[in-house]
């Protein structure tokens, strides 16, 4: 069975479409969504059901400019998981400076996607 990964990931002949779509716009879109959710205090779930909006605008993009298929589910899902997986990294990474910034009495960073309790 021959599988390539170009045409699991994307459907047109460019590699930079793939890459200034889905990744630069999708990506900056969800990570400024999870940025913005945790801001607000909102719990993290939201940042799923802004992601399902976010891959159908970004499926649009590619089929609208660059003649992709709109309702492709198996595109769908690719941009999907892309723009889940930046928008909850941007949630957690806005949550920890949100937790150490606010509560620094209580905790501390541990790194960029975590923070510890002071004294623990």
């Amino acid at each position: 069975m021959d599988i390539n990964l170009a045409h699991v990931l994307y459907e047109e002949n460019s590699f930079g479409v793939f890459v200034l779509v889905t990744l630069a716009l999708g990506g900056g879109g969800a990570w400024l969504t999870g940025r913005a959710i945790a801001g607000t205090w909102r719990p993290a779930w939201q940042v799923a059901v802004y992601m399902l909006v976010l891959a159908a605008a970004v499926r649009f993009i590619h089929f609208s400019l660059f003649d992709g298929t709109l309702l492709s589910p198996h595109y769908y899902l690719v941009d999907l998981a892309f723009c889940l997986a930046i928008g909850f990294a941007g949630f957690r990474v806005m949550r920890v400076n949100q937790m150490v910034r606010q509560y620094h009495w209580l905790n501390s960073p541990a790194g960029r996607f975590r923070w510890r309790r002071n004294g623990a």
